[in-house]
C-alpha cells in the first residue's frame, strides 16, 4: 500500500514538472479584448437604432440584443464564431451572443435527428438550465431588493 502511495507522490512530481501551466493573464487579455469588442459592436448598433429610428436608449436595447444574437447565429453557422471562440476563451461565452452560440450549434449538430427531438429537445437541454438558474437568480434578487427596501435602503416596494 505505502509503495502504491509512494509511485502516486513520484508520478504527481513528475507531472507537474513537465506540465506547461496555463497562460492565465494572455486568456484574461484575450477574454477582455474579445468581450469588450462585442460589447462596442452591441454599443454601435444600440446607437444606430436611436440615431437612425428615433428610438430612446431604453427602447433600442431589446432590439440591439436582437441583432447580436442573429449576428451570432450567422457566424456560428458559417463556423466563425466557434474559431472565435476558441481563441477568445470565456469573453465570447459570456455575452448574449455566446448563448446564441451554444444554442445555434447544438440546432445544427442534431439536425439530423429531426427538428422536435433533435433541433428542438437538445437545444432546450441546454436552455432549460439557463433559464432555471435565471429565473431562480432573479427571484433571489427580488427578494434582496425587497428587503431593501422595507429598510428604506433600496427602491424595493
Amino acid at each position: 500500500m505505502a509503495d502504491k502511495q509512494m509511485d502516486e507522490q513520484h508520478y504527481k512530481k513528475i507531472r507537474k514538472k513537465r506540465d506547461p501551466g496555463r497562460p492565465v493573464l494572455r486568456n484574461c487579455v484575450r477574454a477582455f479584448l474579445a468581450g469588450g469588442t462585442i460589447c462596442l459592436i452591441g454599443q454601435a448598433i444600440q446607437e444606430a437604432f436611436i440615431h437612425w429610428f428615433d428610438f430612446d436608449k431604453q427602447a433600442a436595447g431589446n432590439p440591439t440584443v436582437a441583432v447580436l444574437i442573429i449576428i451570432s447565429v450567422f457566424f456560428t453557422s458559417i463556423g466563425v464564431y466557434d474559431k472565435f471562440g476558441q481563441w477568445a476563451g470565456a469573453g465570447s461565452a459570456v455575452p448574449v451572443t455566446g448563448f446564441a452560440n451554444a444554442l445555434s450549434s447544438s440546432a445544427l449538430e442534431y439536425r439530423s435527428q429531426g427538428l422536435v427531438l433533435g433541433v428542438g429537445g437538445h437545444m432546450f437541454k441546454l436552455a432549460g438550465s439557463v433559464i432555471v438558474f435565471g429565473t431562480v437568480a432573479a427571484f433571489f434578487i427580488a427578494i434582496i431588493h425587497w428587503v431593501l427596501g422595507l429598510l428604506g435602503i433600496g427602491g424595493g416596494s
